[in-house]
């Protein structure tokens, strides 16, 4: 770990690169093409991040199929649209109309059974989802979920060029501070897609003990100080360790890429596909009452 001064003169720790995880290829719903980061194995995960999926494809089979009815339980999953259109149903009768640029912020708590399918034949779907787990004395809490047009997320212009789109937490800069479209949530998280042009820095503060980490989607990234930065290759996690401040350079190109960090919430994950709980118990209790058809009962 580096450290540097602030406006201040105080000694601020750079955060570095501790650990990479790439993206592996897989498919879910009913045959999804996606790439998985963040739990694609077991000990891959980063409290209180469960998981990170990619999906980019211009071929219609690759995406077409969709993520018919399922369930969750015990987490919040975000989906974020850069490319294409896609429509979310649920059993409460909400539906949601996902278009690029927007966000879809969705509390599972006790029980949601959703469909997330595509609304276009062609061209282009790309986009994210992040699993979020949720505090034991929320997992059993009533479902919700929020749409986030693009035009309600706010974006800043980096002074050196680039720019950030602020979709949860507080973008916080030396020059710049912004607030989210997603705020206070026990976890507290921080979700950035940022644009840098070749060569240039971004620099942002976080709370010292939140988990961290970087994902390009385009491009490649050093990570750290100027003395000991490492290096970042497209569609690898990047696992930071503790520190006050995220430290990042576009290498070689232009880059694109999510910086994400939360408070960790320390507690025992037991999953089970599409339920995240604390306990074995509580996850044969899900699937109890999912084949019950009480898995969404109050």
């Amino acid at each position: 770990m580096d450290t540097s001064n602030n406006s201040n003169g105080a000694a601020v720790a750079t955060r570095s690169l501790q650990r990479i995880i790439p993206a592996v290829g897989t498919s879910d719903g009913a045959g999804v093409k996606l790439q998985r980061s963040i739990g694609s194995m077991q000990g891959a995960r980063l409290d209180p991040f469960l998981m990170l999926d990619e999906f980019s494809s211009d071929n219609p089979d690759d995406y077409n199929a969709g993520f018919p009815n399922h369930p969750h339980r015990g987490f919040e999953t975000v989906t974020y649209i850069l490319d294409g259109h896609m429509r979310h149903e649920d059993h409460l009768g909400n539906q949601g109309d996902l278009r690029s640029g927007g966000v879809q912020w969705m509390t599972a708590g006790r029980g949601i059974i959703h469909s997330e399918m595509p609304q276009q034949l062609e061209g282009r779907m790309r986009g994210f989802q992040l699993w979020i787990n949720l505090p034991a004395a929320e997992k059993m809490k009533a479902a919700g979920y929020r749409d986030i047009p693009a035009a309600e997320i706010p974006v800043a212009e980096l002074p050196g060029g680039g720019r950030v789109k602020v979709i949860a937490g507080q973008l916080k800069m030396d020059e710049l501070s912004l607030g989210g479209a997603m705020q206070g949530l026990t976890t507290d998280p921080l979700y950035l897609d940022v644009i840098l042009p070749a060569g240039t820095v971004f620099s942002h503060i976080v709370q010292r003990d939140y988990h961290a980490f970087v994902y390009p989607y385009e491009g490649k990234l050093k990570i750290g100080s100027e003395d000991a930065p490492r290096h970042l290759k497209t569609h690898q996690a990047g696992i930071l360790s503790e520190g006050e401040r995220i430290t990042v350079t576009a290498d070689d190109g232009e880059a694109r890429f999510l910086v994400l960090a939360g408070r960790p919430l320390r507690e025992p994950v037991v999953q089970y596909g599409p339920f995240v709980m604390n306990t074995r118990e509580e996850i044969e209790q899900a699937i109890h009452d999912y084949q019950n058809g009480v898995l969404t009962a109050a």
